[in-house]
């Protein structure tokens, strides 16, 4: 097994609460943003030197997702009850050859330099079993709420009201297979990581949006044509 990231997976399981009524029809991965789904913009970002397998969980609207990446060298992983993001990252790794893994989530956009470009090139698998990318509040556009971490001058990492999380980070495979549970939250990982000092941090050159309820698609839109121009 290799031990450098070579291997995705993209969280597109859920119920998409928030963002409702839209998703009373279609999963929240298809929402459109700037003529695009969502689950397209975050497939933009996997290109062939950043990861040569790609797994998508799925559970809501499955066939949709099925039908909208038919054709595509994309794996599925079917979950017939929703298992989170920690219980579904585990259920996948069967389809994940690498020793560490990108995840990704399929509801926000990104400016600025390719984040999984950003986590592979400050990944260093000697110190760190999982390395999260972040952001300073300003720049985490639509996130509402405080921030999840407070990093060291190292960028090892604590909870607290800091840094926010953006749903793209690095994890060794062995990390999740510890937790013996069949569903759980990625924080139950990142729990026994940051006890061991294992758990790490890098802040994004860009911006990031939130596109996880209506309003913000119109803020996403934004941001990519300023991006843009």
């Amino acid at each position: 097994m290799r031990d450098d990231p070579t291997s995705i997976m993209l969280f597109a399981a859920g119920f998409g609460s928030r963002m409702r009524p839209m998703t009373d029809v279609i999963p929240k991965p298809l929402v459109r943003v700037a003529d695009q789904a969502l689950l397209d913009h975050a497939l933009e970002l996997v290109t062939p030197d950043i990861a040569d397998t790609c797994v998508i969980n799925t559970h809501y609207f499955a066939d949709q997702i099925q039908d909208h990446v038919r054709g595509k060298p994309i794996q599925l992983s079917y979950e017939p009850t929703l298992l989170d993001t920690g219980g579904g990252l585990k259920n996948a790794l069967p389809l994940l050859p690498s020793a560490s893994v990108f995840t990704l989530n399929t509801d926000a956009v990104w400016t600025g330099e390719n984040p999984l470009a950003q986590l592979k090139d400050h990944w260093d698998p000697n110190r760190m079993d999982a390395l999260l990318l972040l952001a300073a509040p300003e720049h985490a556009i639509g996130h509402k709420g405080n921030g999840d971490f407070l990093c060291d001058p190292n960028m090892q990492l604590s909870w607290g009201p800091g840094a926010v999380y953006l749903g793209a980070q690095i994890i060794k495979t062995s990390a999740v297979e510890s937790i013996k549970d069949d569903v759980f939250s990625m924080r139950k990982v990142w729990d026994q990581l940051l006890n061991a000092g294992r758990l790490y941090g890098v802040i994004h050159a860009g911006q990031w949006c939130d596109v996880g309820y209506p309003e913000a698609i119109e803020t996403a839109e934004a941001l990519l044509a300023d991006d843009r121009s």
